[in-house]
């Protein structure tokens, strides 16, 4: 059994997976864990693979911060919290900056610090049992992990501030619902459908896949006439690769033969240049 409370673990298909492995204590967040998650994810970024499957052992993603660890410190509270929030936001950044899509898979509690966290997935795939709380405000604290930053793009700022002042909690229906996940299904398929996701990602166009991540960063803050200039030369420049034009042959080849081809032929390339 690993003593490790985060790992990496790197598999042949291209899925690069982090996973938090602390689920006596629901993956909450201490220095020695939010140091090892922040060593985790920069450890990722120098290989990513073809896409990073984030999710946790146990029945919770990460109940936040570990409120044990942090009382009784006096004078040193601030500097010890200080330390934790600090080491949790390089893991955050790391993940958000991937090239390659990120996919987290969120069970359980998902609160504080642990939604931020969860967040930095690009699709998130959540169980029915999951739960989300922010609950910062509750204990006298404010948000970290990016929660301020997202929550207002994902839902809009009179949403965010409902979910960050009053603490109330989001089941897996509402976050479908509001659009903080991408997909909700049954606790018992959660992993494999997580891992399949990521699978099917790091099987596809490696390159078409990260400049599409690069555009919806750009376009989130980008005016319109830039975007589509950028899209323009994006879609320009994949086109004259060998890559686009190998999966267009193939799709085109499988209409003229009265089927469509799966998702695995369209997307089959001789070499990758990502």
């Amino acid at each position: 059994m690993s003593t490790q409370p985060v790992r990496v673990v790197r598999h042949s298909d291209g899925v690069v997976e982090l996973l938090l492995d602390d689920p006596g204590r629901g993956n909450a967040l201490d220095l020695p864990t939010a140091e090892a998650l922040r060593d985790a994810a920069t450890d990722i970024t120098a290989d990513p693979g073809g896409a990073v499957l984030l999710r946790a052992a146990g029945g919770n993603f990460c109940v936040g911060g570990d409120l044990r660890a942090f009382a009784g410190r006096g004078a040193d509270t601030a500097s010890y919290v200080h330390a934790v929030a600090s080491a949790a936001h390089e893991a955050v950044r790391a993940l958000h900056e991937l090239p390659v899509p990120v996919v987290a898979a969120v069970r359980g509690a998902a609160a504080g610090g642990g939604i931020g966290l969860a967040l930095a997935g690009d699709l998130v795939v959540a169980a029915r049992s999951a739960r989300f709380r922010l609950a910062y405000t509750a204990i006298g604290l404010t948000p970290d992990c990016g929660a301020s930053w997202i929550l207002q793009r994902l839902l809009g700022p009179r949403r965010a501030a409902d979910l960050i002042l009053t603490n109330r909690v989001l089941t897996g229906e509402d976050a479908e619902r509001w659009g903080l996940v991408s997909r909700l299904v049954e606790d018992d398929d959660l992993d494999d459908t997580a891992y399949r996701t990521a699978a099917e990602l790091a099987a596809g166009s490696g390159a078409a896949l990260r400049a599409a991540k690069e555009l919806l960063r750009a376009g989130a803050e980008a005016p319109l006439e830039k975007q589509l200039a950028e899209e323009a030369r994006s879609i320009a420049a994949l086109a004259g690769g060998t890559e686009a034009q190998a999966a267009m042959d193939s799709f085109l080849a499988a209409r003229s033969r009265g089927r469509a081809p799966s998702a695995r032929s369209a997307q089959e390339k001789p070499q990758s240049v990502s």
